[in-house]
């Protein structure tokens, strides 16, 4: 600073008064610019999105296989498949309602019919695999039911279905009609663009759900 004083005395003489005045506070201010930039800036905190588990209550359907085990009564043991009329068949006691039911409530009604032969009033029902229906209808070329064990597309039914009847189906405008507290509920899906890689999100179905694949319009 006081070279800067004495090299302005030197060129301006008295009237360098004026201008030491002037670049004293402009001088500041630069270097207080300069202090502020050298800082160390500080991270930005974030903080971690919590995610809740929502655990989902598993209701025994039709194509269920069930493992059912009873501790102390190992001759009990079976594994049964839920039938078309929603059905197992115990031994002893014979046939049992499974579907519909959480294998909890299940695991109730069994201790109930076998509560004069078992030894410990334990049941243990485990789902080992799980098969449901989606039905395809409309233009494909084998239109009917399916029994998935896995997470379905709606494109995946109807390539399950021998694929779009090309000649007819109208891709870009695929139903599928899916049952919501107890009325039909519609959604429209242009699989043409799904075909073409063109959308996000694959639209995967429910059990029951129906797909069904119009025809084009045709002019005549």
């Amino acid at each position: 600073m006081t070279m800067i004083k004495t090299l302005v005395t030197d060129v301006f003489g008295d009237k360098g008064r004026f201008v030491q005045w002037f670049i004293k506070p402009s001088l500041g201010l630069v270097l207080l610019a300069m202090a502020a930039g050298c800082q160390t800036e500080q991270p930005i905190s974030t903080t971690a999105k919590q995610t809740t588990k929502v655990t989902e209550v598993i209701t025994l359907r039709e194509g269920d296989v069930l493992k059912i085990s009873f501790p102390g009564s190992a001759n009990l043991n079976t594994t049964q498949p839920i039938r078309r009329d929603g059905m197992i068949s115990m031994p002893l006691v014979g046939e049992v309602k499974a579907v519909g039911k959480t294998p909890a409530e299940l695991e109730k009604d069994l201790i109930e019919l076998y509560s004069t032969q078992l030894v410990s009033k334990q049941v243990v029902v485990e789902v080992q695999s799980s098969l449901f229906p989606v039905y395809v209808t409309g233009s494909v070329l084998r239109p009917g039911r399916i029994m998935s064990d896995h997470p379905i597309t709606a494109l995946e039914a109807v390539m399950e279905a021998g694929g779009f009847d090309y000649a007819k189906a109208n891709m870009k405008s695929v139903e599928v009609i899916r049952q919501e507290s107890g009325s039909p509920k519609k959604y429209t899906l242009n699989l043409k663009l799904v075909m073409e890689g063109k959308t996000g999100e694959p639209f995967y179905l429910k059990p029951a759900d129906i797909v069904y694949v119009p025809e084009k319009f045709q002019w005549f």
